[in-house]
């Protein structure tokens, strides 16, 4: 877990958000030779030779990429690109945004290998970096949290705009949110502006981290590390998600939870305690 995260069993203000990384060239030469981006390339390369059809499509991603970071730029600027705002432009954008923070590029590392660890679907990790709307949403909203937090709004709310167009993902600039997240299938999840997400924290398709009305302020969920939270749940206001607690599918949350518990139903309530201390790390859904 980040050095951001501490003592979770207390208040809503038991998490900080981890300080932006200095740029440094020793920085930005780990970016390109850490073990995760070998591990794609030589997965790609093997794709090449099986598929050649898609050799092109393979090298303009990842092989003629020069890290993790170049390879996000070029796909997401591809597919957040608008008639108004061009690829070419947001990806000069969001290399500027990487170069002045590499903390962006940790987490990037860190959302993967959460996918490839807990997507039992995934046996690699580059269908992850090419495809998976959750983790392309993620990275769009780290970059536009960076820009938030520079007072650079108007930038991160078209990135904000852009990533619920193409994702179907909204997710505000200003939410908080920690590294090692998976946000599996994704379509439909919403993210308020003061919600927070710490670490390890797994969260399926149709979650929404709302408000509940036209309230002002800290208004929205805080959800502690290795949290799960299954498809269609709505957790309403600014409510505390104990750490490794489990909240079940379709559920209505709009009270605290207490960690380590499991929490179903219109409104939830607890139904049991979690055999895992991190249920978002085994994606167990079972109502235990």
């Amino acid at each position: 877990m980040s050095n951001g995260l501490k003592a979770v069993a207390g208040t809503a203000a038991a998490w900080t958000e981890p300080e932006a990384d200095a740029p440094t060239a020793a920085g930005e030469a780990a970016a390109q030779s850490c073990p995760v981006w070998e591990q794609v390339r030589r997965e790609a390369e093997r794709e090449r030779e099986r598929e050649p059809a898609l050799a092109e499509f393979l090298e303009s991603t990842i092989l003629h990429r020069k890290g993790l970071e170049d390879s996000l730029a070029w796909i997401l600027s591809r597919e957040l690109a608008s008639p108004v705002v061009g690829q070419e432009r947001l990806r000069e954008l969001f290399d500027e945004v990487h170069a002045l923070d590499p903390g962006i590029g940790d987490g990037a590392r860190a959302d993967l290998q959460a996918v490839r660890d807990r997507d039992p679907a995934l046996e690699t990790y580059f269908p992850a970096l090419l495809f998976f709307k959750g983790y392309h949403a993620l990275q769009a909203y780290r970059i536009s949290h960076r820009l938030w937090k520079d007072g650079r709004e108007l930038a991160a709310l078209l990135v904000q705009s852009r990533m619920a167009h193409a994702y179907g993902v909204d997710i505000h600039p200003a939410a908080r949110i920690g590294r090692g997240i998976m946000i599996d299938h994704a379509t439909g999840v919403v993210v308020g502006e003061t919600a927070v997400i710490e670490d390890d924290v797994s969260i399926l398709h149709e979650v929404t981290l709302g408000g509940t009305g036209k309230e002002t302020g800290d208004r929205h969920p805080k959800v502690r590390a290795g949290v799960l939270i299954g498809a269609g749940a709505k957790l309403l206001g600014n409510v505390e998600i104990g750490a490794g607690a489990k909240v079940g599918a379709g559920s209505v949350v709009l009270a605290d939870v207490p960690a380590h518990r499991t929490v179903v139903g219109v409104p939830a309530e607890v139904v049991g305690t979690p055999e895992s201390d991190t249920p978002a790390l085994t994606m167990d859904h079972r109502l235990t």
